[in-house]
């Protein structure tokens, strides 16, 4: 009797085991079909090419936003918008953004992601005047630039490529050469890594980021195209010019005004010339 009734308990576990191993199989695929689902509500159609209207950011609140990010479809159902609107204000495909999100911070769950919402990695750079944070990356305890939102370290990524000039040439290619994006970003320096482009190539590929870039309108992109000259000029220093706000002006990074000019620190006199040689990018 005590037999049967023991052979009854393991057989009652093991049912019971099976049930809730099953029930735990079936909620992690019912979860990963949700967000994959989520993320294809995001993907837009030849039938649905409406396009970001406001290519501005709204004021910053001024508290820190932290994003939970389940996986790589959960990112990009997140911020496939933003890198849109990035693309219509600046003319860098959102594929190359979003693969390059992606790669730089761990899909949003790496280190420097979630304590400064710094999505690419952009350090803090001569002249960096936001907030900051310290994380050791090529170097021990390197300065990376602080971000209160994630899509306000979206803008600067913007701003960072049409800004320089050793990244001009890539806005001569279509928007829609997101293999050439890749492949001119390595040439151009932003990344060390030999296999870089090949890893951004893989990532939109494997996601099909390219559909973003195809459901940015044509004609609002054609219209709100930057376009791209180059400028050589001076500047007489005023009053209240920094080397920061200059390059916010002219479109150029301190460091390359400080190398231009041979500038050993960054201080300005009133009166003082600087040669401003820049990528401008009128709208």
């Amino acid at each position: 009797m005590k037999k049967k009734i023991l052979i009854l308990l393991v057989l009652t576990f093991s049912i019971s085991f099976i049930g809730c191993k099953s029930k735990k199989k079936y909620s992690d695929a019912l979860r990963t079909k949700n967000v994959l689902a989520e993320s294809q509500k995001s993907i837009p159609t030849k039938d649905s090419q409406k396009s970001i209207e406001d290519t501005t950011l709204p004021e910053d609140s001024g508290s820190f936003v932290t994003y939970k990010i389940d996986d790589i479809p959960h990112y990009i159902a997140t911020f496939s918008k933003i890198a849109q609107r990035e693309m219509e204000a600046y003319g860098i495909p959102a594929s190359i953004t979003l693969a390059q999100g992606l790669l730089e911070s761990g899909y949003g769950k790496g280190e420097l992601a979630l304590k400064t919402n710094n999505h690419f990695g952009i350090k803090c750079h001569t002249g960096w005047q936001g907030d900051y944070d310290f994380h050791d990356d090529d170097a021990k305890g390197e300065c990376f630039r602080k971000y209160n939102h994630p899509m306000y370290s979206y803008r600067d990524h913007s701003v960072f490529l049409s800004t320089r000039s050793r990244y001009a040439f890539l806005f001569d290619y279509k928007t829609t050469d997101y293999k050439n994006w890749a492949k001119g970003l390595r040439k151009a320096g932003y990344a060390t890594d030999k296999k870089y482009p090949q890893k951004l190539i893989y990532l939109i590929e494997k996601y099909n980021l390219s559909v973003y870039d195809a459901a940015v309108s044509k004609s609002v992109y054609q219209k709100n195209k930057p376009k791209i000259a180059h400028a050589n000029s001076t500047h007489t220093v005023k009053k209240g010019d920094t080397l920061y706000s200059l390059s916010k002006r002219y479109y150029v990074s301190v460091d390359e005004l400080m190398k231009l000019n041979k500038l050993r620190n960054a201080n300005l006199a009133v009166g003082q010339k600087l040669m401003i040689r820049t990528t401008q990018i009128n709208k």
